[in-house]
């Protein structure tokens, strides 16, 4: 049974439980808000103009949307 997050965000869900992992706000290397990495890094990161974690969380999961069919 998929849980709301797994409804609303289901390339994230996959990506965190199959890929790498995500990490939520700006850190000493970036100012992004959202970004997706993996064993050999950055994959995606959201911009600066992402003002809400929803809207980052949303760019997310189309990148990570492409990124999949582009890698997988």
């Amino acid at each position: 049974m998929k849980n709301q997050f797994s409804k609303l965000y289901p390339n994230i869900a996959h990506w965190v439980t199959t890929q790498g992992w995500i990490e939520i706000g700006p850190d000493e290397y970036s100012s992004s808000l959202v970004r997706a990495l993996d064993e050999g890094g950055l994959v995606w990161e959201s911009s600066d103009d992402h003002t809400t974690v929803d809207e980052a969380l949303q760019a997310l999961e189309e990148g990570l949307a492409v990124w999949m069919r582009e890698y997988e």
